[in-house]
């Protein structure tokens, strides 16, 4: 299932006097996460209006409403951030909370090779981390060679590992 609120980022400090905060984003760019007007708390249940946001390095300056002093923006330190989904992009691209768990089995064979258990951002390409019953991990290139199709309202995704990608058992 699909979560309607997805983790963004983290406020770690506040910045100035007059009640901003730097958030860590853990999205694409800090520049996605200065284009929402609202940012939750407590997984959708807290509406956080934005009057101002910039990026500052590879973090995000915020300006919220009703946090205008020191005192007020210090006690959102540590708290998590979430979007709403219907105020996401809709570009094609799944959000990697809702590949998590998914599970993985072979396209052809249909042999389960696990759940999707965590997500490795290399630069070249994501990498899939695949964690069997057994607690045996395999890596997973994620590229269309491999990934034939992911399915996430079923919870399934399919794949065609490369030749030697998966020691056979």
């Amino acid at each position: 299932m699909l979560k309607q609120y997805l983790e963004c980022g983290k406020i770690v400090s506040t910045h100035g006097v007059r009640g901003e905060v730097r958030v860590m984003p853990w999205c694409d760019s800090p520049e996605f996460l200065c284009g929402f007007d609202t940012l939750y708390l407590q997984k959708g249940e807290t509406a956080l209006e934005i009057l101002r946001a910039r990026p500052n390095k590879n973090m995000v300056l915020l300006k919220l409403k009703g946090f205008d002093t020191l005192d007020d923006a210090v006690t959102l330190r540590g708290k998590v951030l979430y979007i709403d989904r219907d105020d996401a992009p809709d570009d094609g691209k799944s959000f990697v909370q809702d590949l998590m768990g998914i599970s993985v089995v072979d396209a052809d064979s249909g042999r389960s090779w696990g759940t999707l258990t965590d997500v490795l951002f290399t630069g070249a390409n994501d990498v899939y981390v695949l964690t069997d019953e057994n607690k045996t991990q395999r890596l997973v290139p994620a590229i269309p060679d491999v990934i034939v199709e992911t399915d996430l309202t079923g919870g399934v995704m399919r794949i065609r590992p490369l030749k030697g990608l998966f020691d056979e058992d």
